[in-house]
């Protein structure tokens, strides 16, 4: 995700990839098979460094699904969202705790009790070229987390029912429209007033407050049995279109950051870009559907819905992953055109376990980039940013909880539960505050603050949804005595 939202602002380098270009690791697959020019990169030859990286992912693949499966466990067992125990799962083996699951960033090599182990079952020293294995564990982690993500849209699109989405379409817009002005404008304003940081730096910071993590709200509907009712369509309606607004954001502020001015037609291109792939894969895709699943039922290989549908999902994402928008929102759509095929209750049994296997890699990872150190108050370095950290959950909170209060022509319906719901920032608030320390605008304390923010959004959202929610369910009215008695003495004359 950051590869592609760096790619398109021109602000910071891959977390990975861009360092390991530079070293010329990487030209085809993980590694190259060229011999590297920096001496201690030549004391590993490559065919030892290959069967290196393929054990590290098995053993980072083993660390994930142990905590992903314990963290969700003991959450489910005290009534809280798993995916909130696979976060929690991730903080506690990443670099807040364990530093099981460690990514190197910025072309720093940090310590990893992972590679630590690799070094001494091999007897490869870190100085002798561990660190060629290192970086190519964590780019197949990150590749695997990042197809998470997908998957997990893809499903979540064939879960969703595209009518009720078009009906809920204004009520959706209205809250995402909402959940962007309201967070960015009050965060910029309060940033500058109250503690008196530079503009750049706090529209940076009040664009950060606008993101809004779908792949966490909607694991947590889905959990909920909640994603095919209205709140849970406008919710997903919402995000998706709160996450191309904040693509668009990100670009305009980044632009703003880098060059001190607005570029004009680049934030034209994504608004018309992202409304036509939207609204034209989504016409294509119902016409050409029927073609799709003649296509499908002709083929006699094992298989031939679920590998055929996959294609489809992977060229929409790509699509919109090559037109500078989220590969999630191609993943997205192509789930809402195949929901309205005959193929969809085929389809959902068998992407379950593909899911099962690969959006837990995407929460953990999520939870092991996250460090939480920021929020130690004893350290003085971290005590401006936990002040700024404060005003800015709060707005956070609040912004987007405004936003289930303006929703319109609904009665009866939850109206904070649609705002907890756009609550999350995740790993797209992540990516917001990547860019901005890599762009140099963002200070110690203002990028601990939103890190503070992301942290404190992401892990309190899904339990307070779940909350709103149980609590809606409780206050519905039960039926009168009066009336039950009513229905017993009236049901005689009916027959």
């Amino acid at each position: 995700m950051v590869d592609w939202i760096s790619g398109l602002v021109g602000t910071a380098p891959p977390l990975f990839s861009q360092d390991l270009v530079s070293h010329g690791l990487v030209s085809h697959g993980f590694l190259s098979t060229t011999t590297p020019s920096v001496p201690w990169l030549a004391e590993i030859a490559e065919a030892e460094v290959e069967p290196l990286v393929l054990a590290s992912v098995l053993l980072s693949l083993i660390v994930v699904y142990l905590a992903a499966k314990i963290g969700g466990e003991l959450c489910a067992r005290v009534n809280l969202p798993p995916v909130l125990g696979e976060l929690l799962g991730g903080v506690v083996v990443g670099v807040s705790a364990l530093h099981l699951i460690v990514f190197p960033e910025a072309g720093t090599n940090p310590d990893s009790i992972l590679m630590n182990f690799v070094s001494w079952v091999t007897g490869i020293a870190p100085e002798d070229g561990l660190s060629r294995v290192f970086a190519g564990e964590s780019e197949a982690l990150s590749v695997l987390a990042e197809l998470g993500v997908i998957i997990l849209l893809f499903e979540i699109g064939l879960e969703s029912d595209l009518k009720e989405l078009i009906r809920v379409g204004p009520q959706a817009a209205v809250v995402a429209v909402i959940g962007v002005v309201v967070p960015f404008a009050a965060g910029t304003a309060g940033l500058i007033g109250l503690f008196g940081v530079d503009t750049i730096p706090a529209v940076f910071a009040g664009a950060a407050l606008t993101a809004t993590s779908i792949g966490i709200t909607a694991k947590v509907l889905a959990e909920l049995q909640k994603l095919s009712s209205t709140e849970g369509q406008i919710i997903i309606g919402a995000a998706v279109l709160d996450d191309v607004l904040g693509i668009i954001v990100l670009a305009v502020v980044a632009s703003l950051a880098k060059t001190g001015e607005i570029e004009i037609l680049n934030v034209v291109y994504l608004v018309i870009g992202a409304a036509v792939f939207l609204v034209g894969s989504i016409f294509l895709g119902r016409l050409l559907s029927p073609y799709f699943v003649a296509l499908v039922e002709k083929l006699r290989t094992r298989g031939q819905v679920l590998i055929s549908s996959l294609i489809f999902a992977f060229v929409l994402a790509y699509i919109a992953s090559a037109i500078h928008l989220e590969a999630i929102l191609g993943a997205f759509a192509a789930g809402l055109i195949l929901a309205e095929t005959s193929k969809h209750k085929e389809l959902e049994e068998q992407i379950s376990p593909i899911a099962d296997m690969l959006v837990p890699i995407f929460f953990i990872t999520v939870g092991a980039r996250t460090d939480i150190s920021v929020l130690n108050p004893l350290d003085p370095n971290n005590r401006p940013g936990l002040i700024i950290a404060s005003f800015l959950v709060v707005v956070a909170f609040v912004g987007k909880v405004v936003t289930g209060f303006a929703v319109f022509g609904q009665p009866g319906i939850n109206r904070l539960a649609v705002g907890i719901g756009m609550v999350p920032r995740g790993e797209v608030g992540l990516v917001f505050a990547g860019v901005g320390a890599a762009s140099g605008v963002l200070t110690e304390s203002l990028d601990a603050a939103i890190i503070v923010m992301v942290i404190l959004t992401t892990f309190l959202a899904p339990p307070l949804l779940r909350l709103v929610f149980v609590d809606k369910d409780v206050d519905e009215p039960p039926l009168k005595e009066s009336d039950s008695l009513a229905t017993v003495t009236q049901a005689p004359n009916q027959d």
